[in-house]
């Protein structure tokens, strides 16, 4: 009875302690661009296979024990911001960006404030180039427009042989958009970029409903305050499981002076 209370609440701290991990990793990225806040995934199981027999034959109860499965990444959208930025692009619906590494590896992402590498690619930062339908987007210049469907349209202004000043309209390339379920189970590259099995495909269903926003960025999904009132809660069951541990650590050390005297 002791050994299992004393496993039962050294498991909960363990797992409060990786709750606590999360939220702060949360907290820690309420500012980054894209970012999606974690949650642990808590598996329970009753009647363990190692004491199913034993309940059955003697009707002594449930043995129910809660363990870390993993962290899952919570894709709810998070709120705009918007800017004066033409690199500032935001995306409204389930569709996630695509940006390929120097490696050229494909990661998803909802992090839209962009800018241009030094050959003229449009990139998020040192996380990569971002994709087109074509591969790497190519502007050269910081005039250019994207439409809400993520088409991307560069002007400039020529003159005839009159001096009459004529803007050219040319088409560069439609952004490489991937759809990802708001349920899918996405693994966490970095804060902002998720690898996913559609990731570099544009297999968009049918019917479905996005925009592209440009001047505006998507700002992280988490909720500061819920943060620290869920980190509160669960400081205060893992001090709550600390103190029942070092009980059944007491009673333990007492049990074994009794046996050792008694003996």
């Amino acid at each position: 009875m002791f050994i299992r209370g004393f496993y039962n609440s050294a498991q909960a701290m363990i797992v409060k302690q990786r709750e606590l991990d999360a939220i702060a990793n949360n907290i820690d990225n309420v500012n980054t661009s894209g970012f999606r806040k974690e949650r642990v995934t808590l598996n329970t199981f009753q009647d363990e296979l190692i004491w199913v027999q034993k309940r059955k034959a003697t009707h002594s109860g449930t043995f129910q024990q809660t363990y870390v499965d993993e962290g899952h990444t919570l894709l709810e959208n998070g709120g705009l911001e918007f800017t004066d930025s033409r690199f500032d692009v935001a995306i409204w619906g389930d569709v996630y960006f695509n940006v390929t590494d120097r490696n050229g590896a494909t990661f998803n992402t909802r992090a839209g404030q962009f800018e241009l590498d030094n050959e003229g690619y449009l990139t998020l930062g040192s996380s990569g180039r971002v994709q087109g339908q074509n591969g790497g987007i190519f502007i050269g210049h910081d005039d250019f427009v994207i439409n809400t469907r993520g088409e991307i349209y560069t002007s400039r202004i020529e003159t005839d042989e009159n001096g009459v000043p004529t803007e050219i309209v040319e088409y560069i390339d439609r952004l490489l958009l991937t759809y990802i379920p708001s349920d899918a189970n996405v693994r966490k590259i970095s804060n902002n970029l998720f690898a996913h099995d559609g990731a570099g495909t544009d297999v968009l269903p049918d019917g479905l409903s996005f925009s592209i926003i440009q001047g505006a960025f998507e700002k992280s999904n988490v909720d500061p305050n819920r943060e620290v009132s869920k980190m509160m809660e669960i400081q205060r069951l893992f001090e709550a499981n600390s103190v029942i541990l070092k009980g059944f650590d007491m009673i333990n050390s007492r049990t074994s002076d009794m046996a050792n005297i008694s003996g």
